[in-house]
């Protein structure tokens, strides 16, 4: 028996620059951390040795790999050339509520078959082999910033490179200013699931040119903006970066927020919060607020119809957590 532990990521600035339409042209960067939220992947030899059992949202049985229905279980396993193994996943977060799930399931497969099959593979194999396999091998229209953070784990910047490579450079900062920010982050749950990839699909097909265009490069000057900021440690202007960086997401495609999103939003902000934004592709999923610490409470007790998610930050990234 083998399990791995994925954690979830809560991207805070520069998402939709890690899309190949946008980092070819212009290189991309996202500042993005991870949370104490996991994907749990275990895997096993199946009792019956001719069967793979798959178990997910469903159960699948099947004799051959190619039979199997889940796109990210079949083409792994098949790259992996693995069968007759019993593989299960559970998550504390259900997926499409915008903390890159799809992202932290392939990571953490690709890490569990990496540990079946005794062989060590580095952080930064994995999360290539992630985009490879989710990108390349299955044509999603999604970026990169997912399968990284959810392999190295932490609070990074993340460059995206025109070539295709991702550089990965922590984000460093004094541990009160550390835990300020982890203090003054809160996240409410509006409910939901979203589509990220047809979200991502219209975005891609909108910043290659014009305003939008012009709106993402913006994002990125603010990305490298707060990286300044978090490492002079003044945390309190994530509240007004991400603010700003909400309302330029917010043009980049028809999808990403609704009149509900923007009525909870602007009713934290009359409230305490100082900015924030809808993690995740948009439409659904969970809102990030930064709230300075005595304000916390007005906010949430403002929002009634959200629930709050009590969360510490993760450091570090996709792991074996049991080798039996």
């Amino acid at each position: 028996m083998i399990i791995t532990r994925t954690p979830f990521r809560v991207s805070l600035c520069g998402g939709g620059s890690d899309l190949p339409s946008f980092y070819e042209k212009h290189g991309g960067c996202v500042i993005s951390t991870t949370i104490n939220k996991y994907m749990y992947i275990t895997i096993h030899p199946s009792f019956q040795k001719d069967l793979t059992v798959l178990k997910y949202l469903k159960t699948e049985t099947v004799k051959k790999v190619n039979d199997i229905e889940h796109p990210i279980f079949k083409q792994c396993l098949k790259d992996n050339k693995i069968k007759g193994v019993e593989i299960t996943s559970i998550a504390d977060i259900p997926q499409g509520t915008g903390l890159g799930s799809s992202s932290s399931f392939t990571v953490g497969l690709l890490n569990a078959l990496a540990c079946y099959k005794r062989k060590f593979v580095s952080k930064e194999e994995i999360a290539s082999t992630a985009c490879h396999v989710e990108i390349e091998e299955l044509g999603n229209r999604i970026g990169k910033q997912d399968q990284y953070a959810a392999a190295y784990g932490g609070l990074n910047y993340y460059q995206f490179n025109k070539d295709g490579s991702v550089y990965v450079e922590p984000v460093l900062m004094s541990k009160e200013a550390f835990h300020k920010l982890e203090e003054n982050l809160i996240m409410m749950y509006v409910g939901g699931v979203h589509s990220a990839s047809e979200i991502l699909k219209e975005q891609s097909n909108n910043v290659k040119s014009g305003d939008k265009e012009k709106n993402q490069l913006k994002m990125c000057a603010l990305t490298k903006k707060l990286k300044t900021e978090l490492e002079s440690n003044n945390v309190d202007a994530v509240g007004k970066i991400l603010h700003e960086s909400w309302m330029l997401k917010k043009t980049l495609a028809s999808g990403i927020s609704n009149p509900d999103i923007d009525k909870w939003y602007q009713t934290a902000i009359k409230n305490g919060a100082i900015g924030g934004k809808l993690l995740g592709a948009g439409g659904g999923g969970f809102l990030l607020f930064y709230v300075p610490k005595e304000k916390q409470k007005q906010v949430i007790d403002s929002l009634p119809e959200l629930k709050p998610l009590d969360f510490k930050f993760d450091h570090q990234g996709t792991i074996p957590i049991f080798v039996s």
